[in-house]
């Protein structure tokens, strides 16, 4: 596979970079088995000082980072600047926080003197990262911080197309003071994740991506015993009930669908209104979708991103035709797309049944899919309708209801009043086919360490 970075908005070919050899890939596995001897016994004051640098550099170039990731993947620049400060927030909170969640925790069991029963927190070794190109920072540092913190040493696996974003933080992470071999950079091929996973030396792997890649990671990694943790995608319904503020609810759908070019897997990709309010809501929502304005992504005035590759306008095409195949309406809104970049027309589609193919797929770009329902026990039931279960959101005036309606919807994430986010200090992840374990806040530290039990009875007692 060929690394590239391909500006989505110019097409232009910015920077390729060789696919490792195995030798280079037994080699990164070497220096990073090397580096965990001396980095797991490396203080929480020092890894957290080097954490806090990583944050402060970003910060203070800001700008340049957030141009990386736009001339990568297309982001919109403001988004690509908030990015970048949300992954600051991420290495802050592991600064604050990693040594607190990483302490003995004492259990008091019958019959043994109090503390004599611990948890102790060990990091495990080398992990293997599988990241996606949609959030080319955060998703390194979801995995990274909390892992560096407890002591595991880290290879990158990133996407194809991101490449000069993977480089740029493995160069900020060893600026920041990070020894070498601790975080490394790896320009992997998909035949090469057995030969990783099969070295004894690496202790486990954590993947965000697709539905089949987890499938063959964790197919990989439970071959040779090792722990996996997958964030795969979503189709986040976006419940709208007949006591919802219904301006706030518009204008929470226009930008819960869109933002990121809509390439997100807890973006709101099934909008579920009931009945009551489903014309004046689908009026509204038109206009506001056809403001969106595609250009540049570059430039502050431009609200549409576009794709991340032109191979994802053409899946995503290919899935919308599929759907009026089976009977959906589509409907285009919004000024056609500029002749330059990876752009897809803003589509609303309706009248998606049940047997239709869109009705259970993903979709990665500016594709809404809406639903009228005639009650809430009908808009559970369609936003249960799907394979996945990662986010979701309901909108309603009455918080009670709100927190009933929350805990039926299957899973891993609800919001109410807003559409399911990202926060340096919010839990993340999912059930069904969305995956398993979580990332961030103490239960993300927590996936990759050695959670030891050491006890000290009485010498007289029998087990």
């Amino acid at each position: 596979m060929a690394y590239q970075s391909i500006n989505p908005y110019t097409g232009e070919l910015i920077e390729s970079f060789d696919t490792a050899t195995d030798d280079e890939v037994r080699c990164a596995i070497t220096k990073a088995d090397e580096a965990f001897q001396s980095w797991k016994e490396t203080s929480f004051a020092k890894r957290a000082e080097i954490l806090a640098n990583i944050a402060r550099i970003l910060r203070e170039r800001h700008t340049d980072y957030a141009r990386i990731l736009t001339t990568d993947m297309g982001k919109l620049i403001g988004e690509a600047e908030a990015e970048v400060e949300l992954t600051a927030k991420m290495l802050d909170y592991y600064v604050e926080h990693g040594e607190e969640e990483l302490q003995p925790r004492t259990i008091h069991v019958e019959g043994f003197p109090d503390g004599k029963v611990k948890l102790d927190y060990e990091p495990l070794g080398v992990l293997y990262m599988v990241e996606p190109w949609n959030f080319p920072y955060y998703q390194i540092v979801r995995v990274a911080a909390p892992q560096l913190i407890a002591g595991n040493t880290l290879l990158l696996k990133h996407a194809s197309n991101v490449p000069r974003s993977a480089v740029a933080f493995e160069k900020l992470f060893k600026e920041a003071g990070l020894p070498d071999g601790v975080f490394t950079n790896l320009f992997a091929s998909h035949d090469q994740n057995e030969l990783i996973l099969a070295d004894p030396r690496v202790k486990g792997v954590a993947l965000t991506g697709s539905e089949g890649a987890g499938a063959a990671i964790a197919s990989t990694a439970g071959k040779y015993l090792k722990k996996s943790t997958l964030e795969l995608g979503g189709s986040d319904p976006f419940i709208i009930l007949e006591d919802a503020n219904l301006d706030k609810a518009v204008n929470w759908a226009v930008i819960g669908r869109h933002w990121n070019g809509g390439q997100v897997c807890v973006s709101s990709k099934r909008i579920i209104v009931v009945d009551s309010l489903y014309d004046e809501f689908l009026e509204k929502y038109r206009a506001g979708v056809a403001k969106l304005r595609m250009g540049d992504p570059l430039d502050p005035s431009t609200t549409l991103a576009p794709l991340s590759t032109q191979s994802a306008v053409d899946i995503l095409d290919k899935q919308v035709k599929e759907a009026i195949k089976h009977g959906a309406h589509a409907e285009r809104l919004g000024d056609p797309v500029p002749q330059t970049g990876a752009f897809y027309q803003p589509t609303i589609l309706t009248g998606i049944t049940p047997d239709n193919p869109a009705y259970t797929t993903e979709m990665f770009g500016p594709v809404s899919s809406i639903y009228r329902v005639k009650d809430e026990a009908e808009a559970i039931k369609v936003a249960n309708g799907t394979p996945f279960g990662l986010g979701g959101s309901v909108f309603t005036e009455d918080s009670a209801r709100a927190w009933d309606v929350s805990r039926k919807i299957t899973t891993g994430m609800m919001f109410i009043n807003h559409p399911t986010g990202v926060k340096a200090d919010i839990p993340f992840g999912g059930v069904n086919r969305s995956g398993y374990g979580h990332e961030l806040i103490d239960l993300g530290i927590h996936e990759f360490v050695n959670i030891k039990v050491i006890a000290e009875p009485r010498i007289d007692d029998a087990f």
